[in-house]
């Protein structure tokens, strides 16, 4: 009975790898069946369930992070807009100063003061401001990184609902693969599903 019993267990550890190396392997033997439409679906299910994005051309693709980038943009040049004439309006007034200073145009050392101590603290204040302007947009600029991980990671549990693949690593131009068949390469893929469910905010 002991004899029996090992034999049946051999059987089924065997069945057990022979499955295994079909799953992996059942894509090929297949291949030579199939005619031109079918290869790229053989020779996808005879990849191991791993995947990579290329995350540079995905956010150069992806539309969500082209308005966000562009929104940033805009606001970025309209406060160094608005800064840079605070300034400029500041320095004429310090000119100005200066100019009622050699030229003696100031009635009493009181109001000479008195003015000097006004552009002080418009200088003070213009320094706060713009320092408050920057805060504001890195804030906000975090918060535009943190949308778009949100977006690519729901989509990406969306997109691999099916389970197809067990890991989708990340890749920046050459870093972390130091070769990796294209055939592991879903941008694509992931970029027109993305875009696909993409509804751009009314303006």
């Amino acid at each position: 009975m002991k004899n029996a019993h090992y034999i049946i267990n051999g059987i089924l550890a065997v069945a057990v790898i022979v499955l295994f190396i079909l799953h992996f392997s059942g894509g090929k033997r297949n291949q030579s069946d199939n005619n031109g439409s079918q290869e790229g679906d053989s020779i996808r299910q005879s990849l191991l369930p791993v995947a990579y994005i290329r995350t540079d051309s995905l956010l150069n693709n992806y539309m969500l992070f082209k308005d966000l980038n562009e929104a940033s943009m805009k606001e970025l040049e309209n406060h160094r807009l608005d800064i840079n004439q605070r300034k400029q309006r500041f320095e004429k007034e310090v000119k100005d100063f200066q100019q009622k200073v050699q030229l003696n145009a100031f009635i009493t050392q009181e109001r000479m003061n008195q003015e000097g101590a006004r552009l002080e603290k418009t200088r003070n204040d213009l320094e706060r401001y713009a320092a408050q302007i920057e805060q504001n947009l890195s804030e906000k600029q975090m918060h535009m990184q943190l949308q778009l991980q949100d977006s690519v990671l729901s989509g990406l549990k969306l997109f691999n609902a099916p389970q197809k693949y067990q890991i989708i690593f990340s890749n920046i131009g050459t870093d972390n693969f130091y070769y990796v068949n294209d055939a592991y390469d879903i941008t694509k893929e992931v970029v027109d599903f993305l875009n696909a469910r993409y509804t751009p905010a009314k303006e």
